[in-house]
């Protein structure tokens, strides 16, 4: 039995879900206004990089998810990527013998100014905008010049972001400022100003993403990070570039659903993942029968082990796509697998040499976004760049320390991610879009609600918010949501539970109904908000004559 959801959905001709009420309203407001779902998304994003500071930001990266209304998806690529003067021994492994962890001594890739990668938040935002977006960049950054000069009201979620970093965030003056006021966590309700951020956003109003992409903000961004130590310059901003790509499509129980594709693990794995499940009786089974709960759990300890051998930036890494996404692999791999047991899984393709936002949009015309984009960690790398009122990421955290592996640092080479905005088609017509922040946990957590909508028919509520399990080959989390029965049933076929009280983060979908209405839902886990946009204009010649007898 679910637990009944949290939230209700909302519906509309037109919808906007982001992870804070603030951006969803900024997303709605550009919808109203008559603007595209790009205008809609690219209003929430960077009103997001206000209201959701601990997330995302315009010095982080991500991936957008576009279909256009002619049926066309691009997947916009603005991950961040290794400084040029990044080299694969940078930085030494805080603990060699276990393969699956990738800090780095001292946290130096996690946290402080070598951390930092080179950001392409905006510049995708911005690429979208040009290509499907009817308002300007000085129209959609409006509502967050707002919210950055005038305040917004700090959530618990930030507060208790701010409380979990706070030992963190105390060593730099700046961010501490801003959300350690007085030495503690900024508190819930207080109203949170960032005047630099709103000049920032002002300048990038005024004259475009390149004033941070090789001009004045980047300019003292650059310098900030030096005089700290890091390698960032502002050489790498004015040569990041964006890479439109096509997206990975999985072809599961009749539906396709279409993601990013490397650098992006999600596409890839997500299909090699569906085409595992496909041959069993996912339906049948049950959402919380264990034996279910066992196949998702090996799928993810399978698609991690392949992620780890071989998905990283195909322009350093040659990524056997076709081979992972193949129906042919998924059954060869599926008689390895054992209904009753966990097993240890190695990749079985060769390997490669050499905290985050998410929203869903879409408008009455067919435009859809899902773009997932972050800065990394609660904060990034937990430092401001005082004068531009920015947050840094900490993405050279996704690079592997150790030389020589698919995703080892090199100079220019993006990091990989588990973003997974998804789009679902039906006989070829928009069905669902979802995606999520995560970390790691972003893929699967994806997967399972697709699994949730397709095979067990859930409403687009109980889909993202049904509890969810996470492996990676180590401990296998499971939510609270499932009794202790079954942590027992999974225990007893050798899977190593761990309880948690969360898996990834809050989910934002969309649904398409017939009659045309769209239905937008938010998980529990997080500041989540639809806001639906219907009716419109009036009927050419529809008026009223104040004036008639």
């Amino acid at each position: 039995m679910l637990p009944t959801p949290q939230k209700r959905p909302a519906f509309g001709r037109a919808m906007a879900v982001t992870n804070h009420p603030a951006a969803s309203a900024a997303a709605a407001q550009m919808l109203a206004e008559g603007g595209s779902a790009v205008d809609g998304a690219v209003a929430g994003l960077l009103a997001l990089s206000v209201c959701e500071p601990m997330m995302v930001g315009l010095f982080g990266g991500g991936v957008l998810h576009l279909r256009r209304p002619d049926g066309r998806h691009s997947v916009y690529d603005g991950l961040a990527t290794a400084p040029a003067a990044a080299h694969a021994t940078m930085f030494t492994p805080a603990k060699p013998d276990e393969p699956l962890v990738i800090e780095a001594t001292g946290r130096a890739n996690m946290v402080g100014p070598l951390s930092v990668g080179v950001p392409g938040n905006l510049l995708a935002w911005c690429a979208a905008l040009e290509a499907e977006g009817r308002l300007s960049l000085a129209d959609v950054i409006q509502p967050a010049i707002r919210l950055a000069r005038r305040g917004f009201r700090v959530s618990h979620y930030l507060s208790d972001c701010a409380a979990e970093c706070a030992a963190d965030l105390a060593r730099d003056a700046g961010i501490a400022a801003l959300f350690l006021p007085n030495g503690r966590p900024v508190p819930a309700g207080a109203v949170l100003r960032n005047q630099a951020l709103a000049e920032t956003l002002e300048a990038i109003a005024a004259h475009g993403p390149g004033v941070l992409h090789g001009g004045g903000v980047g300019a003292s961004a650059a310098a900030d990070i030096a005089s700290r130590g890091g390698i960032l310059t502002l050489a790498d901003l004015a040569a990041q570039r964006v890479v439109e790509r096509a997206p990975i499509t999985a072809r599961y129980r009749g539906f396709e659903v279409l993601g990013p594709p490397p650098p992006s693990a999600a596409g890839v794995h997500v299909a090699q993942m569906l085409n595992l499940l496909e041959g069993f009786g996912i339906a049948a089974l049950g959402f919380a029968n264990p034996a279910r709960l066992h196949l998702l759990a090996e799928a993810l300890k399978l698609a991690f082990a392949d992620r780890a051998a071989a998905t990283a930036d195909p322009a350093f890494v040659e990524v056997p796509v076709a081979r992972l996404i193949s129906k042919e692999y998924a059954a060869l791999r599926r008689t390895e697998l054992d209904p009753e047991r966990a097993r240890a899984w190695s990749p079985g393709v060769s390997p490669g040499e050499a905290h985050t936002t998410h929203l869903t949009v879409a408008d009455a015309e067919g435009r859809i976004v899902a773009a997932t984009h972050t800065i990394n960690s609660l904060f990034g790398a937990r430092f401001l760049l005082a004068e531009t009122g920015l947050i840094p990421n900490n993405y050279m955290a996704l690079f592997n320390p150790r030389p020589g592996l698919a995703n080892s640092v090199a100079p220019g080479k993006r990091v990989t991610t588990s973003m997974a905005p998804l789009i679902l088609l039906k006989e070829g017509r928009p069905w669902a879009a979802l995606g999520l922040p995560g970390g790691l946990r972003i893929f699967g957590s994806a997967m399972q609600a697709v699994l949730n909508l397709i095979d067990h028919g859930m409403g687009l509520s109980e889909a993202v918010e049904a509890p969810r399990l996470w492996t990676q080959g180590g401990p296998l989390e499971m939510e609270g949501g499932f009794d202790d029965a079954t942590h027992a049933a999974m225990a007893a076929m050798g899977h190593a539970v761990l309880k948690v009280p969360v898996v990834a983060g809050g989910m934002c979908a969309i649904r398409w109904h017939g009659d045309g209405m769209l239905e937008g839902a938010a998980c529990w886990r997080a500041d989540g908000t639809p806001i639906g946009v219907s009716g419109g204009p009036a009927r050419p010649g529809v008026r009223f004559f104040p004036d008639a007898p």
